[in-house]
Order: structure tokens, then C-alpha cells, then sequence
């Protein structure tokens, strides 16, 4: 008897991408697109995100749509959902890739702005994402949500603790949500190491060589190294994966003593 190859295709399907303008969001985006899927992208920069899609339109032949707004403001979400639920119809893939991590000098220097805007970013908006396209999947065909962690939810560094704890949160709510949506939705997370995106490109060469020399393959991942778990827990492929956590960063080990020489970066 003939074994049946994994399925990944996304034909006929619409993945919704939050950060997608940009870094591992829109080569995410990329890569549904060109397994066949119409994609939406949403960030802050609506801008940014009506460029990316009309790239990849023009690059796969998909359709893509960009919007705006804001996943840390509770009360944008739902009309966010409402609308692309009004003009789509559906959504099978729901990406909360949508993230941020600002810069301090001590911990003392943490302000509660800065604190809830980690959090409301990282956490508390793919929260309310999640549940919200989490119920419409339950109540009509399923689908699959993933979320863009950091391997910093385990290996915090004392220069980005909101950004690790609010990713480590990111992991439970992952777990949890997996066994609130099941059997019709799969909810997994990709921890993802250092990437050499627009951010990376800001570093200094000092940190970035710090950087990759805490990384077995010796480098920062490209962005479409991404792609391959992100398709495969899309996909029908990754059928029977849920509520789980998949580390993509090279092998990367952080010794404590090594710690404090990431200078407030993170990943």
C-alpha cells in the first residue's frame, strides 16, 4: 500500500497574518500565498501592509488585502474581525505574529506604559484574537491558529522581561486555547531564535556576531526559514499537531553568564 504524501496546500483557504507588512509575518504570508491561499495582512502600518500585498499578488497570483489597526486596542479587535469576516466570508489560518519588545536600560527604567504595551501587543490582543476567530472556526469549518513566540518565553534575559514574560504567556494561552478550540481547531506557537529581519539589520556587528555565536548553525535564520513549520501547522499536513510549541532558532543556547551581553535585544 502506497503512503499518501502530506498535504500542504492552502488552496481555497484565507490565512489572516497580524504584523504581516513585514519580517517572519509577511514571509509567512509569502509562503501561504504561494501554497494557494488568499491572505490578509494587518499591523499599525496599513501603508506597509497594502505594499506587501500587492507584492505578493504580484509574485504568486493570489489575492491579498491589507488593514489597519491596532491588535493591543481591546476594542479594534472585534470590528476588525467583523470586517474581514464581512468581506471574506471565512478565515482558516489566523497568524498572531504581531509583536514588539522596547529597549531599556535597567529594570528600574521599566514604566507601566511600557510594561502594558509589551503585554497588550504580545499577549493580550492575539488573546482576544484567538477567541474571537476561535469561535467562528468552531462554528464553521475549523481551522488553524498559530502564534510567533520567542525563545526568550524560556531563556529570559534581564534587558527584555515584559517582551519574555508576555511571550511566555503567548506559550499558555497557546496550550490552553488548543484544548478550548479542539477537535475543529489547532492552535500551536513557533518559538522562534534570531532572525535576521529589519530589526536584526539594526544591530551593531559586535552584538550580531555575539548573536550567532550562541547559535550551533554559526548564523541568524533568513525570514523564509520560517515558512516550512508555519505551512506545516497551516496545512493538513499538520493534521494531528496541536498545543504545541515549536522552536525554530538553530539550536541556540544562552548560558545565564552569557546573558547580559544581549544589551536589551531581543529576539
Amino acid at each position: 500500500m502506497t503512503q499518501q504524501l502530506p498535504d500542504f496546500s492552502l488552496t481555497g483557504k484565507v490565512a489572516l497574518v497580524t504584523g504581516g507588512g513585514r519580517g517572519l509575518g509577511l514571509s509567512m504570508a509569502q509562503g501561504f500565498a504561494a501554497a494557494g491561499a488568499e491572505v490578509v495582512l494587518a499591523s499599525r502600518k496599513k501603508e506597509a501592509c497594502a505594499a506587501a500585498a500587492a507584492e505578493i499578488t504580484r509574485t504568486t497570483g493570489r489575492p491579498a488585502h491589507a488593514y489597519g489597526f491596532h491588535v493591543g486596542h481591546w476594542g479594534e479587535v472585534e470590528p476588525f474581525v467583523e470586517q474581514v469576516y464581512a468581506d471574506l466570508g471565512r478565515v482558516d489560518v489566523l497568524v498572531n505574529n504581531a509583536g514588539m519588545s522596547p529597549v531599556y536600560d535597567k529594570l528600574t527604567d521599566v514604566t507601566e506604559e511600557l510594561w502594558d504595551k509589551v503585554f497588550d501587543v504580545n499577549l493580550k490582543g492575539a488573546f482576544r484574537l484567538t477567541a474571537l476567530v476561535g469561535d467562528r472556526m468552531v462554528a464553521g469549518e475549523g481551522g488553524s491558529i498559530i502564534s510567533t513566540s520567542s525563545i526568550a518565553a524560556i531563556r529570559p534575559q534581564p534587558h527584555a522581561l515584559p517582551y519574555a514574560a508576555a511571550k511566555a504567556g503567548l506559550n499558555a494561552i497557546t496550550v490552553g486555547f488548543a484544548r478550548a478550540l479542539a477537535p475543529r481547531v489547532r492552535v500551536n506557537a513557533i518559538m522562534a531564535g534570531p532572525f535576521a529581519t529589519a530589526v536584526a539589520a539594526a544591530w551593531s556587528n559586535d552584538f550580531a556576531g555575539g548573536v550567532t555565536s550562541t547559535v550551533p548553525l554559526q548564523r541568524m535564520g533568513a525570514p523564509s526559514e520560517i515558512v516550512g513549520v508555519a505551512l506545516y501547522l497551516a496545512s493538513p499536513a499538520g493534521s494531528f499537531t496541536t498545543g504545541s510549541v515549536i522552536t525554530v532558532d538553530g539550536g541556540i543556547t544562552v548560558p545565564p553568564d552569557e546573558a547580559t551581553e544581549f544589551e536589551g535585544k531581543s529576539f
